[in-house]
C-alpha cells in the first residue's frame, strides 16, 4: 500500500523522533496512569543538531538555540510512563511554536508525555514554558558561529554558573555520536524548583562536538 505524502513524512518525522530520544536517554517506558510520576525532566534539544533531522520542518531551523523538546515526567527508578490517557491538545497548538517551533513535534509530546500529567493541555504547556523561561542559557550558546569540541563537564560548569539556584545534579548533558544533542533539566512534580535528578542518563563522551547555530551539520 502506497502512503500519502503527508502521511509519508509524518512517519518519517515520528521515526527520527524515537532515534533521537534513544540517542537522549535509554530508559523503561511504561504506559501508566496520569498523575503518578516523581519528577519533571526538562528537556532542551539543541536546534541546529535536531532540527537537521530529515522530517522536521523548516520553522524548526528557523529558531537556532536550544528548544524544548519537551516537559517528561519521570520517575525515580528510571522508568517513565507515556500514553497515558487518550485526551486531545491544546486548541491552538501554535501558541507553543515559539518554543517548540514543530507542530508535529507538539502534538507527539502531548500525546505521549502531557497525558500522563492530570493538566488540562493549555496548563500544561504553560508550565513548559515556565520551565524554559527559568532555566537561563550560558552566553556562548548565544548566537555560536562556528563548531567547538567541549567536555561535557565544561558545559554543565557553565550551566551552574549560569543557574547558582540549581543543586548539582540537578542539569544533565545529552549526546549522540560525540555531538551535543540536548541540555536536560530535573524539576519538582509540584512547582518546578529544580532538583537533582535520578536515574538520568548522562553523556559519556570525553568531549562533545557542538554544531553551530549559523549553519547546519
Amino acid at each position: 500500500m502506497l502512503l500519502r505524502p503527508s502521511r509519508l513524512a509524518g512517519l518519517v518525522l515520528w521515526v527520527s523522533f524515537q532515534i533521537l530520544a534513544a540517542n537522549t536517554a535509554v530508559h523503561a517506558q511504561e504506559k501508566g496512569q496520569p498523575g503518578k510520576f516523581d519528577f519533571y525532566l526538562l528537556n532542551l534539544s539543541w536546534s541546529p543538531e535536531f532540527c537537521s533531522i530529515q522530517g522536521t520542518s523548516p520553522q524548526c531551523a528557523a529558531h537556532p538555540g536550544f528548544i524544548v523538546h519537551g516537559l517528561w515526567p519521570q520517575n525515580n527508578d528510571g522508568t517513565y510512563p507515556v500514553f497515558c490517557a487518550e485526551r486531545p491538545g491544546p486548541q491552538k497548538p501554535e501558541a507553543n511554536l515559539d518554543i517548540t517551533p514543530d507542530l508535529a513535534l507538539l502534538q507527539h509530546e502531548w500525546d505521549k508525555h502531557g497525558t500522563c500529567t492530570t493538566l488540562a493541555p493549555e496548563t500544561f504547556f504553560k508550565l513548559e514554558h515556565k520551565a524554559f523561561q527559568n532555566l537561563k542559557m550560558p552566553k556562548l550558546f548565544n548566537n555560536l558561529d562556528h563548531e567547538l569540541l567541549l567536555k561535557p563537564d565544561y558545559i554543565l560548569d557553565l550551566f551552574q554558573e549560569a543557574n547558582p539556584s540549581y543543586p548539582k545534579g540537578s542539569i544533565v548533558l545529552s549526546c549522540g555520536n560525540n555531538r551535543l544533542t540536548a541540555i536536560e533539566a530535573c524539576l519538582s512534580k509540584d512547582d518546578l524548583t529544580p532538583t537533582a535528578c535520578r536515574n538520568v542518563p548522562g553523556c559519556h563522551a570525553q568531549v562533545v562536538r557542538i554544531v553551530p547555530q549559523t549553519q547546519q551539520p
